[in-house]
């Protein structure tokens, strides 16, 4: 996803005009009670998980889980809205990414009086923290404690399980061409910690950055995380690697929306990372 970010962004700017310009449709939230828009598809996550999916008036590009969102209005992407037609649907309040969402942007809504939620995660424990917010702020406090509880119960239990796991060499693989990965500051790193793994390239300058080769191959990582969706180009990349890497590291896909996306359903990646790199071990 890091390496054409202009056609992706192509892609998600086109989608976004799509949808406002055609999902202006009234929203049944009662009278009186939170109408919410989220910037982000991780938040709506989270917001769901709070209990508050019937107070959603729209979304961002992407926003899909729980499927039921899917028919809302979209109103732009998480670089950018479309104010006019978010003001549309009266929203009294605006849930935004600290950290993702744009300044700029978040400064058109001090504008218009919309209060703003900014919700950052950039530990595996924020996850749960972000969703008692929630709960305070929309009215479902005793739904959100309980889904942060659960949350919490199952990250504890890992941890402990994990605890004194074999260390494993582990790449996370972003693309191939050129490959991304990403340091120790993701949660994902984190993840990869929590369930016995080092993560090879935990000292990146940045969040995610590119990595060559060459640098790939001197790693040696004995494990690869990579999406699903990119499992066919990963394989022929570490193809190309057989002489020349000493031992060919088990190559695993996983869901990105678990383990790349910061709400609630985090927890089943990091299960189903762990799970992995014990049948590796």
């Amino acid at each position: 996803m890091f390496s054409t970010p202009f056609t992706r962004t192509m892609r998600i700017g086109l989608l976004a005009l799509l949808c406002a310009a055609c999902g202006q449709t009234p929203s049944s939230v009662p009278a009186g009670q939170p109408r919410v828009v989220t910037l982000a598809p991780h938040l709506a996550e989270l917001v769901c998980a709070a209990a508050g999916c019937e107070a959603l008036v729209a979304i961002t590009a992407y926003s899909d889980f729980p499927p039921q969102i899917k028919t809302l209005p979209v109103v732009g992407d998480v670089a950018q809205f479309n104010l006019e037609a978010m003001l549309a649907l009266k929203p009294t309040r605006v849930i935004a990414w600290d950290g993702g969402t744009p300044a700029a942007q978040i400064a058109k809504l001090a504008t218009v009086n919309v209060p703003v939620t900014l919700l950052r995660i950039d530990t595996l424990d924020d996850v749960a923290n972000a969703l008692l917010q929630l709960g305070r702020e929309l009215g479902t406090t005793a739904r959100a404690t309980a889904a942060a509880s659960d949350y919490r119960q199952r990250l504890a239990s890992l941890r402990t399980r994990y605890a004194g796991a074999t260390p494993l060499r582990v790449l996370y693989q972003i693309e191939t061409a050129p490959v991304y990965s990403i340091n120790h500051t993701s949660p994902i790193s984190e993840a990869i910690t929590l369930c016995g793994g080092l993560n090879v390239f935990a000292d990146l300058p940045t969040l995610a950055a590119p990595v060559t080769d060459e640098s790939v191959l001197a790693a040696r990582p004995q494990v690869v995380i990579h999406g699903l969706s990119d499992a066919a180009a990963v394989t022929a990349y570490w193809s190309r690697f057989a002489k020349a890497s000493r031992e060919r590291p088990q190559l695993v896909g996983i869901d990105p929306d678990l383990l790349a996306r910061s709400g609630p359903r985090l927890v089943q990646g990091v299960e189903q990372l762990c799970t992995a790199l014990q049948a590796a071990r």
